[in-house]
């Protein structure tokens, strides 16, 4: 089964990929959010070259070669162009063998835990803590993530005394039986997220996400070691090196690799076997309602070190409009705080075709 074209299907922010067989086999996956449009440039002129013409179903040895031939390109736009090619083509085989993606790779289908991810800083404790209380009762979330320090802040606060407001607001809000996540998207000194961290153990938040510049390993070591809590990060590593690095240096606690930034299931399925081998959890990235939630819900309904739940974001039309409507019936029912996997072929979703009629279209052929 040769792979006889790819299509692509973008606007600024979201690009599906389509991939069609020799056979007449197809299969959609998605680049990562955010420019796209770009990255669908780079499918078709530094993926797809290497691809048509190739065994779909291949996928480790067809992203590898992709890397390959590309090598003079490492960073983030090859791997969130080349993990498109990968979600499409784990689509293709679902389809294929009649199997849900998460079958394919070790799981079932099923219910799993979310937590529900709040994206803002620029909205007050109070007004947070009030929000998250209304959405724990209108859909049973016993998990919740909340924006401290100011991204990539240099030490400085989004207003001062945010943060130390904040998360006392939440918890008093919320209860004690509610697990409090936050995340500081590379705020602090390694001297000023340990101050911070104390103070978030205080008041039993479990998950420290990102606390410094989150390229210099050392620094978040430095917090990691010197905390109870669990210190995470990982979203915007892309290369498996750099994974090696941190996993064998005990960088963090918990792993939070994103399946579009990394490129795809099969190299996030490499770090999850690093993470295992060391005894930790994988707690994925997977900060908005385009596919990428929906690849991540099928990956931790199989992963043997999978963490304690799904990130969920809780931002809609106003804050993120590019993500509604994308898709013919929306995959994100949230019952009991609780997503499903449907036992349906690949991903078991089909993209709004309104959407895709609106989207800027690219395709490149196998010249027979």
């Amino acid at each position: 089964m040769l792979i006889s074209k790819i299509e692509t299907f973008s606007n600024e922010f979201v690009c599906f990929v389509k991939v069609t067989s020799d056979d007449d086999h197809q299969g959609w996956g998605q680049v990562a959010p955010y420019h796209a449009d770009i990255t669908a440039q780079i499918v078709h002129r530094q993926v797809t070259p290497h691809c048509l013409g190739q065994n779909a179903l291949d996928i480790d040895n067809l992203v590898q070669r992709v890397l390959e031939r590309e090598h003079k390109f490492p960073g983030s736009y090859l791997r969130r162009a080349v993990g498109g090619l990968d979600t499409a083509l784990w689509d293709l085989r679902g389809k294929l063998e009649d199997k849900s993606v998460c079958e394919l790779i070790g799981g079932s289908p099923g219910k799993v835990r979310a937590y529900a991810s709040s994206m803002k800083r620029d909205i007050t404790p109070q007004d947070e803590a009030n929000r998250l209380a209304k959405l724990r009762q209108q859909f049973g979330f016993d998990a919740f993530k909340f924006r401290v320090g100011s991204e990539c802040g240099h030490d400085q606060d989004e207003w001062p005394g945010r943060t130390e407001q904040i998360v006392p607001a939440v918890r008093s809000a919320l209860g004690k039986d509610v697990a409090l996540l936050v995340d500081a998207n590379s705020c602090y000194s390694p001297e000023h997220a340990i101050e911070v961290g104390k103070m978030l153990q205080d008041h039993d938040v479990c998950h420290f996400e990102e606390p410094c510049p989150y390229w210099e390993y050392d620094q978040t070591r430095q917090v990691t070691e010197a905390l109870d809590i669990d210190v995470t990060g990982g979203e915007q590593d892309c290369e498996l090196q750099n994974w090696r690095l941190m996993i064998a240096g005990r960088v963090v606690d918990v792993v939070q690799p994103d399946v579009c930034y990394l490129g795809g299931i099969d190299r996030t399925l490499a770090v999850a076997k690093m993470a295992e081998a060391v005894g930790l959890p994988v707690t994925p990235h997977c900060a908005n309602l385009s596919l990428v939630t929906l690849f991540t819900m099928h990956l931790l309904r199989a992963l043997p070190n999978a963490g304690e739940y799904l990130e969920f974001s809780i931002e809609g039309e106003d804050y993120y409009p590019w993500q509604m409507n994308l898709f013919k019936k929306s995959p994100f029912e949230v019952v009991d705080g609780h997503v499903t996997v449907l036992d349906e072929p690949g991903w078991g979703v089909e993209i709004n075709a309104d959407w895709l009629e609106h989207s800027t279209y690219q395709c490149s052929e196998l010249d027979h």
